[in-house]
């Protein structure tokens, strides 16, 4: 799954159509409250992302680590057959830490637990972190570090990058993308470059692939090689490095992806591709190295580059491998990459001489998440396999994860997600309906649009099908007619489609501009389901012009004086008014005539920022909120003509209304915004006057800013979206 690259800029420029600008002061005297107690949960979905990595612990029965490239780290409660999230703490201004480069146990000490954060590399993206923690993740210290990570960059299944030196438990060593090798010799508190390393580090690509321990040796991989120039290496002493004698060359073992060590037989298994991963690959192999003579065999269960029955091409890498620690020459590899016949499992009991596919005798059971069909009528097997993982505790017990989920055996045979708790969707939109069954409808990345009939399960239904879409890019609620509802995305049939029956069931539109398939962007409906309004912007940027449909999408006509690109939003009580905030120029537009027509009303706004939020209140005609992130908050009441600037708050991203107070005289509302020094997530019961925080330090989940959702009919109910961690919901206890 991929997370969407964060703007942190705020530019504010005047331009277009006249209208003041005021100030509103705060009427209570402070802007923040104390903070009242909630109770913060995650909507069922499961897993939904990439699953990069699964550690079982060598020397603790039931207990296992997972991280993901978005979504932080996990570790797996035994006793309640459920993952604990270990890195909600991270805050705001530390997004960039939820992508897990890579994490590391302590086979000496089982409390010790470490991982190494940083989803991006990028000039853009801050540097990587490492946690360090003595109670399995409840707790942690945090070492800065002075380079990047990329957990969520081509190459994040491979590894583990991370490694507690088999000699020394106070040694660690972490492989890094464009920086080489560091060690920390007080237990990840410090680092510093291994200076004897041979690899030489590139402003870009791979740098060290992974590191294991084979005995009191260690092995690091190198993701730089050609093909030709050594990719693996070694140490015998933990302080001077050499390369591996003999070891194997060419496209099939370019890069090193994984490697597990038998200690019953002294063999080191490698799998290698010709590229990172997880895409992107078509060549690939699994060798073994003999530690004690030197001699490598090549295992490979089955050559890239056949044919499948019906013509396809078979390309296809290796990813994952896992020993049994129990019953020496038993191993497990994974494919990766491998569309035309399916990724698979193989599993070898005689040292990689005979090799058994698991996917072909798999019953999978995905009952519990139903969404993993994909709209088919039966789940695959999987892809984007990297992550492997074999209890030492139980041989017939495998994990492996995939690009939605991670699936669990226990005899082998028979498969399920083993995914409970772990949650790693990038969230783009929420509605919370006021009457039906559902309290919740969400718009997701890469698994379209969900119908939430429970928070606690994940959805009967599955994906919104007809048409099945990949990423949701718009979804919107008639106000007045609750049960009609559209939603707009990626897909390969068809890029928007209607309900009349809440979210349950849809149809797609009868028709669509050419423009929607690849540049499918928001979507409004007016407050009694007559009219649609639909933007399109394509992934480059470039904008097209607004269409309009007063037949469920059958026709489609030209929007004039629309600003291209711009979010439309319905007024909740007039149909026949519509708005939408140009943020390039900094201007409110407004239409009157049902959508026909858009003039400018108010302007030099703030600009500048795609990611501005225009809301309404509901019930009202024309009380509109405009989040500009930390250029504040802004508020018309005569739809858009003005807007005045509120002093509550000094910066306001996402904001959403819900039921009122007892007694209250205007909705509850929501919001992702700063009063004082830190984001967090606020409720105001009195118009905005004045904010109460209701998150805490330990629930934030990095980045909240693409929209929040709050129950109409439930007060203090509210619905985060993360890009990572699901949706999350808190409560007042």
């Amino acid at each position: 799954m991929l997370a969407s690259r964060l703007s942190r800029r705020a530019v504010l420029a005047g331009t277009a159509a006249a209208a003041a600008i005021t100030t509103l002061p705060s009427l209570s005297g402070t802007a923040e409250a104390a903070t009242p107690s909630y109770r913060w949960r995650q909507v069922a979905i499961g897993g939904t992302g990439f699953v990069t990595g699964v550690l079982f612990h060598p020397s603790v029965r039931g207990l296992a680590y997972a991280r993901t490239d978005i979504g932080g780290a996990y570790r797996w409660d035994d006793r309640a057959d459920r993952w604990i999230p270990l890195t909600d703490h991270l805050g705001w201004d530390d997004w960039n830490l939820l992508g897990v480069e890579a994490m590391a146990v302590d086979p000496a000490h089982p409390n010790r637990v470490y991982v190494s954060l940083g989803t991006y590399a990028q000039s853009w993206a801050g540097n990587g972190a490492v946690l360090r923690s003595e109670d399995r993740g409840a707790t942690w210290a945090r070492t800065d570090l002075a380079v990047k990570l990329g957990g969520n960059e081509d190459g994040r299944g491979t590894g583990e990058r991370l490694l507690v030196d088999p000699r020394d438990s106070d040694t660690l060593w972490l492989g890094t993308r464009h920086d080489g090798l560091l060690r920390s010799t007080d237990r990840g508190a410090t680092w510093a470059a291994a200076s004897t390393f041979p690899g030489t580090p590139k402003a870009t690509g791979q740098g060290v692939t992974l590191l294991v321990a084979a005995g009191r040796s260690v092995y690091a991989g190198w993701g730089d090689s050609d093909g030709t120039a050594p990719n693996l290496y070694r140490t015998t002493d933990g302080t001077t490095w050499e390369t591996v004698p003999a070891q194997p060359s060419g496209t099939s073992a370019k890069v090193p992806i994984r490697a597990a060590y038998d200690c019953h037989t002294r063999e080191l298994y490698v799998s290698y591709a010709n590229a990172p991963g997880p895409g992107g690959q078509s060549d690939g192999s699994v060798h073994k190295l003999a530690t004690a003579s030197g001699k490598w065999t090549d295992v490979t269960p089955v050559k890239p580059g056949g044919t499948t029955a019906d013509g396809s091409s078979d390309t296809f890498a290796y990813g994952g491998v896992a020993v049994d620690a129990r019953r020496p020459g038993t191993v497990v590899v994974s494919t990766n990459n491998r569309w035309a016949a399916v990724d698979t499992l193989f599993r070898t009991t005689d040292g990689g001489r005979t090799w058994t596919s698991l996917k072909d005798s798999a019953v999978l059971d995905v009952s519990e998440t139903p969404f993993l069909t994909f709209g088919a009528d039966k789940p695959k097997f999987g892809w984007w396999i990297q992550a492997v993982a074999l209890d030492p505790y139980d041989s017939k017990h495998v994990v492996y994860g995939t690009g939605a989920t991670l699936y669990g055996t226990r005899d082998l045979k028979h498969w399920a997600p083993q995914i409970r708790g772990l949650e790693e969707t990038s969230v783009r939109q929420l509605i919370s309906p006021s009457t039906g069954q559902a309290h919740l409808l969400s718009g997701l990345g890469d698994i379209g649009v969900m119908y939430h009939e429970r928070l606690t399960a994940s959805p009967s239904r599955g994906m919104a099908s007809n048409p099945v879409f990949g990423s949701a890019t718009g979804l919107a609620q008639a106000a007045a007619k609750p049960s009609y509802v559209v939603r707009t995305g990626f897909g390969d049939h068809g890029n928007g489609a209607f309900s009349n029956d809440g979210g349950k069931t849809w149809a797609p539109f009868a028709a669509q501009p050419a423009v929607a398939k690849d540049s499918p962007g928001p979507i409004a409906t007016n407050t009694d389901g007559s009219v649609l309004l639909w933007t399109f912007v394509h992934w480059d940027g470039t904008k097209y012009p607004a269409q309009r449909s007063t037949d469920n999408g059958a026709t489609w006509t030209e929007v004039a004086g629309y600003p291209k690109g711009a979010t439309p939003l319905a007024d909740p009580a007039d149909p026949t008014r519509f708005y939408a905030y140009d943020t390039d120029t900094g201007t409110l537009f407004a239409s009157t005539d049902s959508g026909l027509t858009f003039t400018g009303r108010a302007g030099q706004l703030p600009s500048g920022d795609s990611q501005f939020q225009l809301t309404a209140a509901p019930g009202r005609s024309g009380d509109l909120w405009l989040s500009t992130k930390t250029n504040g908050l802004y508020r018309s009441t005569d739809g858009g003509a003005a807007f005045a600037k509120l002093t509550s708050c000094w910066a306001s991203h996402t904001l959403a209304f819900g039921k009122a107070a007892k007694g209250a005289d205007h909705p509850a509302i929501y919001m992702v915004g700063s009063t004082e020094s830190i984001t967090a997530v606020y409720r105001s019961d009195d118009g905005a006057k004045s904010w109460v925080r209701i998150n805490d330090d330990q629930h934030q989940w990095g980045w909240i800013g693409a929209t929040i959702a709050a129950d109409p009919r439930v007060y203090g109910r509210v619905y985060i979206a993360t890009n990572g961690r699901g949706i999350q919901y808190g409560e007042p206890v």
